[in-house]
């Protein structure tokens, strides 16, 4: 993602309102690498500036998805997420457990609709989206396991 102040030239350019606001929204995306939704993204900026509305942030997230400069994803955590890294081909991991969503930076080169099965698609990419558990949810569940089996082992005759 382009630094603030080039998303603010490039806002500027395209003939787009340049606000405080817009450019808060701008450095709290830089760098952030967790996917955040547009709710995360107004309650970073709203620590900035309290007045911001949501409707200004998802009106910004979408401007900028709009200029290609994040992608706007739906990975199926039950709210539209937004990812700033459009540079490098990647794909996504995602908790099944905390809907927390990390790059994965992998190729899949062989990785092709079978010919006949693209029922009369052009396709153009794919996207791959691998559900499992993050590391925090992992040790979370890791005591609660070990309890439980305790629990079976001393209910046994």
């Amino acid at each position: 993602m382009k630094s603030p102040e080039e998303l603010t030239e490039l806002f500027r350019s395209t003939g787009r309102k340049v606000t405080a606001q817009r450019q808060c929204v701008f450095r709290v995306l830089q760098g952030d690498v967790t996917h955040p939704s547009a709710e995360t993204v107004h309650a970073l900026v709203s620590a900035e500036m309290e007045t911001i509305s949501l409707k200004t942030v998802y009106q910004t997230l979408y401007d900028l998805a709009e200029l290609g400069e994040i992608v706007s994803l739906d990975v199926g955590t039950g709210m539209t997420r937004f990812d700033p890294n459009t540079d490098d081909l990647h794909h996504h991991l995602v908790c099944r457990r905390c809907g927390s969503v990390r790059d994965l930076v992998a190729d899949f080169p062989q990785l092709r609709v079978p010919e006949g099965a693209e029922l009369g698609f052009e396709v153009g990419s794919a996207e791959i989206v691998f559900r499992g558990l993050c590391p925090d949810c992992r040790s979370a569940a890791a005591p609660e396991q070990t309890s439980g089996r305790r629990q079976t082992q001393r209910s046994r005759p």
